[in-house]
């Protein structure tokens, strides 16, 4: 059957309802799209998601603004926390990233009753997976707390056990977030995650304001009220604006074509099958890029400066995202695109917005990256003031990863395209061979001296054989290096075009 291109295709009972109107409208000249028609079909559905991720950045550069107020621990603890809440929010994604496979793919072949089910089915596996893994997350909150933070550091540890259980209680919505923003973009809808997440953020940033700080007098006379919660504050912040923004997502869906999101009913074996067979690879992607990241916060630990590497984490990769902005949101459009035509039954359109998507992605990234470069002590000491130590850290690791974040904007790009051909096998190949191939051998070596003890274990003392003990600096030449080779990698896979031929 031919893609749905107006409101009249869907079903008798869900016309005179209000819903956006499918962005891949324009893809539907001809066969013979040319360069121009290309870029405005991917720019089409791109652009809002990147002005919601510019959004999101400003609501992290804002997080790392009003913390970097707190004190050292709080900022330690911040940094330590960063491996935690990226593993939880990559699993939200990794459904997130089945829902929107099946959903482009059905939507593309015009099937309503079958992207429909996709939706709530997937919504169904949100709901669990947010409850198992909030009571997982509140129960070993301590455990996280003492691995990713110096053990003399106690202050620190005690912050990040409250941060990481309160937010493990917004995570049921926020996976119910991350999937129904999934699957509104597999029906080329980005202009509605747009909106109501951008709610989202400025409410937690009013929140933040509110919640962290002590009341304040103005010069005006005007007393801003204040709980003086500080880094619990933050999470309690982030926690409650979830919660808000997945009713309003759930109450929202049933004004798109995806229907009534809320009713679920039953859960299907087949169904979730389906669902897993795509998100389980992307989840353990997930899993093994934050576990490098957790070895890697580990090889930090041992440096001299463990405590203000790890500090300077957290801004860095706000300041960072920055530069990848604009890739997450070309990545998010290449999906739902490379879904749709594959269920078009149009591989050739499928490739050829892929790599257009690739393009820009990195022509956009090479002009965020050269101002970074050229001012990052600046930004980093503008975001962390009176902590002149920590700033030149972060300085430090952002002109590294300014030198080959081009590398990245390729690679998130064309991976987001092969998972939203339903591919997350390649994707998962690429991440074990640069991430535990490369970062975390290399950032061990360049980082540690030769004969530095890494841990004891049953009485016994495992050192490192070869080390250059270069400190923060090594480990930040292998996180930069690792973004060359994942582009790499990601270029030829995408290239090979397997994915092509994946069945979802």
């Amino acid at each position: 059957p031919a893609p749905i291109h107006s409101r009249s295709r869907l079903p008798s009972e869900s016309r005179g309802k209000v819903y956006p109107h499918p962005l891949t409208e324009i893809a539907e000249h001809s066969s013979a799209e040319d360069t121009r028609s290309s870029s405005r079909i991917v720019w089409a559905l791109a652009w809002p998601a990147v002005a919601l991720n510019s959004m999101q950045v400003i609501n992290s550069l804002l997080d790392s603004a009003f913390i970097g107020h707190l004190d050292q621990a709080a900022l330690t603890a911040y940094g330590g926390i960063t491996v935690v809440v990226f593993l939880l929010f990559s699993l939200a994604m990794s459904l997130s990233t089945g829902a929107t496979a099946l959903v482009a793919r059905a939507y593309g072949a015009g099937q309503v009753e079958e992207f429909r089910t996709a939706c709530r089915q997937s919504m169904g596996l949100s709901v669990v997976a947010g409850l198992l893994f909030a009571a997982i997350g509140v129960a070993t909150a301590p455990f996280a707390a003492r691995v990713f933070i110096p053990a003399e550091d106690t202050h620190a540890i005690a912050l990040t056990t409250v941060f990481l259980m309160v937010f493990a209680a917004g995570l049921p919505a926020i996976y119910i977030i991350q999937t129904l923003a999934g699957s509104m973009r597999g029906i080329g809808d980005t202009k509605s995650p747009m909106v109501i997440s951008g709610i989202q953020i400025v409410l937690h940033i009013l929140l933040n304001f509110v919640l962290i700080f002590p009341p304040r007098e103005t010069s005006f006379g005007v007393t801003i009220p204040g709980f003086n919660l500080g880094l619990t504050g933050a999470a309690t912040a982030l926690t409650i604006s979830a919660w808000l923004a997945a009713v309003v997502y759930v109450v929202y869906s049933a004004r798109t074509p995806l229907g009534a999101s809320w009713s679920v009913g039953r859960l299907y074996w087949s169904w979730a099958s389906r669902i897993l067979k795509i998100a389980i690879p992307a989840a353990v992607m997930a899993v093994l890029r934050v576990g490098s990241l957790a070895i890697f916060t580990l090889v930090l630990k041992s440096v001299e400066n463990g405590s203000e590497a790890i500090a300077a984490m957290r801004p860095g990769f706000a300041i960072e995202s920055i530069m990848f902005m604009p890739s997450f949101g070309l990545s998010m459009a290449a999906a739902a695109l490379v879904g749709q035509s594959l269920g078009m039954k149009r591989p050739d359109r499928a490739e050829r917005l892929g790599w257009t998507a690739a393009h820009h992605a990195a022509l956009v990234t090479l002009t965020v990256c050269i101002p970074i470069f050229a001012f990052a002590p600046e930004i980093a000491g503008f975001l962390i003031e009176g902590k002149p130590r920590i700033a030149a850290e972060a300085a430090m690791l952002l002109r590294y990863l300014c030198v080959t974040e081009i590398g990245f904007a390729y690679a998130m790009v064309l991976i987001g395209a092969m998972q939203g051909a339903g591919d997350t096998a390649r994707p998962l190949w690429i991440t074990v061979i640069a991430l535990w191939g490369l970062r975390v051998p290399l950032a061990a070596i360049l980082a540690l001296d030769a004969g530095q003890t890494l841990t004891r274990l049953n009485g016994f003392v495992i050192s490192m054989p070869i080390g250059v003990g270069m400190g923060a600096a090594g480990a930040w030449i292998a996180m930069s290096a690792t973004q060359a080779l994942q582009g790499i990698l990601a270029v030829w896979q995408f290239k090979q075009g397997d994915w092509k031929k994946k069945e979802v």
